[in-house]
């Protein structure tokens, strides 16, 4: 799917081409399934053994739990996690355990307002018909900081390089509500048949 115009939107290539520029080499990355994962395996690079973790059966909710995890137990190396809003709204409150046992972390919450796989598949089986896909507008920052973490809401690409920077040196847990296209679906532009 191409995406449509982008100018209240943040382009999830450049998003994850500044990622790879701006955290370290040691940073742990954790991720939820869904469609925005394939931006992540395609231009951040994982170079030390340990540094990915990822749902093995595609379960929704899984990378910001698992970040609170790694950053527990590797609390000298930086943590992302990302995950689509409809995994973020799964598990999102565990900012709340990240902020009571002084866990920073950097959140990013792709937010393009539906279950994209889900539509996806929908789409491939019953073209123009998806059904029951559609989130509505959820601010993620605001609810970060609704639970003592601290949150940045990202519109354009060119607003991500400095909240990232300066999330990646807080000490406290942020979350980065990047609004996307919701017709930016695949890294690949061939995912639905047109």
């Amino acid at each position: 799917v191409h995406g449509s115009a982008r100018e209240s939107y943040a382009d999830l290539t450049s998003i994850t081409r500044h990622i790879h520029k701006l955290a370290p080499e040691s940073t742990i990355y954790t991720s939820d399934a869904g469609t925005f994962s394939g931006w992540l395996d395609r231009y951040v690079r994982f170079n030390r053994p340990g540094t990915f973790l990822g749902p093995i059966s595609g379960a929704m909710g899984y990378g910001l739990p698992a970040a609170i995890a790694a950053k527990l137990h590797k609390p000298d190396q930086p943590v992302v996690s990302f995950s689509g809003d409809g995994g973020f709204l799964m598990t999102g409150a565990e900012i709340e355990t990240a902020v009571r046992e002084q866990t920073p972390l950097v959140a990013l919450a792709f937010d393009n307002q539906k279950y994209a796989t889900i539509e996806v598949h929908q789409e491939r089986h019953y073209p123009g018909r998806p059904i029951a896909t559609g989130l509505g507008p959820v601010d993620f920052a605001e609810f970060a900081s609704s639970l003592g973490g601290r949150g940045y809401t990202i519109r354009h690409e060119s607003e991500f390089p400095d909240a990232f920077a300066d999330a990646l040196k807080s000490d406290e847990p942020c979350v980065l509500d990047i609004k996307t296209d919701p017709e930016q679906i695949s890294v690949n532009d061939d995912v639905i048949p047109q």
